[in-house]
């Protein structure tokens, strides 16, 4: 579960080939970053699959958008990471509705699955 926060951020020796070396570009530590964030993510949905007891039609949604959602939750999360960027700073800025593209398709995909995730939830009660 921790491994990538670990060996790319944490331990001197190897974080200084990741997350701390300095002739990395910002952009590249933003996708390091990703990375250590949906390991944690997945980490925790297969720790969740293997306590999980029973389950109904709710407990495979939610299962599912989890799994969906942790890239979109990385890239969310690796911009939290100092020394990152979302995009290196040669290009032009990108925008649409004063985000970054890949920022604003995040948040629509992850209200859609959270959508998804409630409305099974609904579906499942109301039976």
């Amino acid at each position: 579960m921790a491994g990538a926060l670990l060996a790319d951020l944490i331990v001197p020796a190897t974080a200084a080939q990741h997350m701390l070396n300095d002739a990395w570009p910002p952009h590249a530590k933003f996708h390091d970053a990703q990375y250590i964030v949906m390991s944690i993510l997945l980490s925790a949905v297969a720790l969740a699959l293997l306590l999980q007891r029973g389950g109904g039609t709710r407990a495979r949604v939610w299962t599912s958008c989890a799994i969906l959602a942790t890239p979109w939750l990385g890239l969310l999360c690796a911009m939290l990471f100092p020394g990152t960027a979302v995009q290196d700073p040669e290009f032009d800025p990108q925008s649409a509705l004063g985000l970054h593209p890949q920022v604003l398709l995040a948040a629509i995909l992850l209200t859609l699955l959270l959508g998804a995730a409630l409305l099974a939830g609904r579906t499942e009660q109301s039976r």
